[in-house]
Formats: structure tokens, C-alpha cells, sequence
């Protein structure tokens, strides 16, 4: 079994469209908890084109009251502005169960790569440090590279949340999608030997999931703009359904072309 935390950024971004409050994030997001989704994740960036620090204390309100995981993500290295606290002292105040550390700067569209730490991490390490005094499990976001998982234990994460775009990429592609399938297998049994767990995310679908699932042992997925796309237009609760059918082994839904 595969659990699944649902990022709710998307249904953030839906509201700052118009502002006021509708789509309601803490009602929405009492709906995925009460469909049996096994988390909720959020992203709150400096520029708040989504997730705003509001919502970050409002929905760790809501995981608290639901004993659900609440694992915020984001770069440990972003600082306070007027409108943003900084990513660090969200996670010191609010104690999430997870922080997964994110390398992407203020402007990008999205996270599309994994940390290089083949440098010299002292801070990051020192993040980590100040994260795991708290109680908080940290997670890396990272590519599916044996040497990049290995220093990412050596710097005491908890975790690994393997960025899944590239698999995503190239799922219409046998050959090349069998190929990246074997390497991110081959990535999750290396992290696992050296007692990490592993996490999976980046444009993971109902299409693509299920073939992911069966070939990469993976402890939690970290899915949003896919799933909140496809509850429009099946609804949020048949939405988690499906995906919760998927995460445990159960789902009916045919293999895409082997």
C-alpha cells in the first residue's frame, strides 16, 4: 500500500483568481480527508501565487483534528518577506509530520529537478538538523541518482521524494518509458538499502500511477494538479476513490500499451 497525500495548491491558485474565499481550501480539503486521502501537502512560495500562510495554519488546524499527515514542501533557504514568515519558520511553528525539501527558486513555474548535493550542503544539512529536533520527518526531492540518494542519507534526510516528471514525460514512449521505469525501481531498492523511505511525485496521473506503482516500491505519492483536474469532472470524492484504488493495488483500470 501506497499512501496519498493530496496537494491542494491548485484549488489555492482556483481562489486567488478571483480572491474571497471560494473554492473553500479548508472545507475542500476536509472533503479529501474525509474521502480517505492519508494526507494533505502544500507548497506556499514567497510570491503566494497559491498557498498562502494563512491557509499553511488553517489546514494544519485541520490535519491536527483529523490525524492526517500534513507535510509542507518548499526551499528551506527561502526567506521572510512581508507578506511570507519563511519556509523555515513555518516548520518551526507549526511542526509538521513531513517537510519536503524543495531546491526551486522564488519564480519557477514549478519544481522540475532534484537537489545536487555534491557540493558542500552544511546548511542544508543544518536545515535538516533543525527540522528532525522538531520532530518533523524531512524529506529531499530529488532525481532517481544512487550517488545524489547516497549523500541525501549522509546529511541525515528521512526521506526521498523521487521527482517523477521525467517518467511522466516519457509514459507514451515504451522504450523509453521501461527505461525509466527500471531506474527510478533501481533508485527506490538503493534508498531503501540504506534505510530511507521513498516518496514519488511530480505530474503522477491515473494513466501513469498505476504502471509506477507496480514497478517502484514507494511509500507515499504527492499528488495535485492531476487529481484536482480530474475532480472536475468527476468529483472529489469519486476522485480520491480512484486514486485510493490505485495507491492499494486495487484499481481495474487496464495498463496503458506494455
Amino acid at each position: 500500500m501506497t499512501n496519498l497525500s493530496v496537494n491542494v495548491n491548485k484549488i489555492a491558485w482556483l481562489r486567488n483568481a478571483r480572491e474571497g474565499s471560494r473554492p473553500n481550501l479548508v472545507e475542500l480539503s476536509q472533503i479529501i480527508i474525509k474521502s480517505g486521502a492519508n494526507g494533505i501537502t502544500v507548497h506556499p512560495r514567497p510570491d503566494l501565487r497559491h498557498i498562502r500562510p494563512q491557509d499553511v495554519y488553517d489546514l494544519r488546524t485541520l490535519t491536527k483534528a483529523n490525524n492526517v499527515e500534513f507535510n509542507i514542501e518548499g526551499n528551506p533557504f527561502s526567506q521572510p518577506t512581508k507578506a511570507y514568515p519563511g519556509f523555515m519558520e513555518l516548520i518551526r511553528e507549526l511542526k509538521p509530520e513531513q517537510c519536503t525539501f524543495v531546491p526551486d527558486d522564488d519564480h519557477q513555474i514549478t519544481s522540475d529537478h532534484g537537489w545536487n548535493l555534491l557540493n558542500k550542503n552544511n546548511k542544508l544539512r543544518d536545515y535538516i538538523n533543525v527540522a528532525s529536533e522538531l520532530g518533523v520527518r524531512v524529506s529531499l526531492f530529488m532525481d532517481p541518482e544512487n550517488i545524489q540518494i547516497e549523500k541525501a542519507k549522509e546529511i541525515s534526510a528521512d526521506r526521498v521524494e523521487l521527482y517523477t516528471g521525467p517518467y511522466a514525460d516519457s509514459f507514451y514512449d515504451k522504450d523509453q518509458r521501461n527505461a525509466n521505469l527500471i531506474k527510478y525501481s533501481e533508485a527506490s531498492l538503493f534508498a531503501k538499502s540504506l534505510d530511507l523511505d521513498v516518496n514519488a511525485g511530480h505530474d503522477l496521473d491515473q494513466e501513469n500511477l498505476k504502471n509506477f506503482l507496480i514497478n517502484v516500491e514507494v511509500d507515499e505519492v504527492s499528488i495535485g494538479q492531476a487529481l484536482i483536474s480530474d475532480a472536475l469532472l468527476d468529483g472529489l470524492e469519486t476522485t480520491i476513490n480512484n486514486y485510493l484504488l490505485i495507491c492499494n493495488g486495487k484499481s481495474k483500470t487496464p495498463l496503458i500499451a506494455e
